[in-house]
């Protein structure tokens, strides 16, 4: 019996480099990221998932944060016995919620960008917003914002590029925080109760 990950998408990536870095033995089962265009399909595909993987799995952790979902991950948690990343979105894994509450107090109207973000920018918000059809909508959907900040987990040369690329593409300027993803792996081994040492 082994131990389970139900991951969004956008963290699995992290998730699995957590687990060969720690040696850890972990089934990561990713859900779709684009779900989080439409958040109220996030909580019904992680019970579908929470039910195909508990016969074969002594332990089941949620590699999420609320997400959107307005309390439905917490609902499903409740029922199954299982326990989520802490904080209202992966921003808040990543940064910590005070870090994030700091920072768009600074600056109201900031866009943040993680990783995943700035590598499908033109796949998970230019064409699944219908940018890359109707640009004009651009100002419409973006007014409100101020800046783009980055939160970097790995932050490469080619990253920092895609990023710019990003941010210019939305017409806001691009600011870069390194945040690592040592906050997500302290998280994770809470909960799949493996030591942090």
């Amino acid at each position: 019996m082994r131990v389970a990950v139900i991951a969004c998408g956008a963290l699995a990536t992290h998730v699995h480099e957590i687990a060969e870095r720690r040696d850890l033995d972990l089934h990561v089962e990713p859900i779709n990221p684009l779900l989080h265009n439409r958040p109220e399909g996030i909580a019904p595909e992680v019970e579908k998932m929470i039910l195909e993987l508990q016969p074969t799995h002594s332990h089941i952790a949620i590699a999420y944060a609320d997400c959107g979902t307005y309390g439905a991950l917490d609902e499903l948690c409740q029922k199954y016995d299982v326990s989520r990343l802490a904080g209202d979105h992966c921003y808040d894994v990543f940064a910590t919620a005070e870090r994030m509450k700091a920072e768009f107090e600074k600056v109201p109207g900031t866009y943040v960008f993680t990783d995943y973000l700035v590598k499908t920018f033109r796949r998970s918000v230019m064409t699944e917003m219908g940018l890359d059809r109707y640009p004009e909508l651009r100002d419409d959907y973006f007014h409100s914002y101020k800046r783009v900040l980055w939160l970097a987990q790995h932050q490469t040369v080619e990253l920092e590029a895609a990023a710019k690329d990003a941010a210019d593409l939305i017409g806001l300027p691009l600011e870069i925080i390194h945040v690592g993803d040592q906050h997500l792996e302290e998280q994770l081994l809470q909960l799949i109760g493996a030591s942090s040492e």
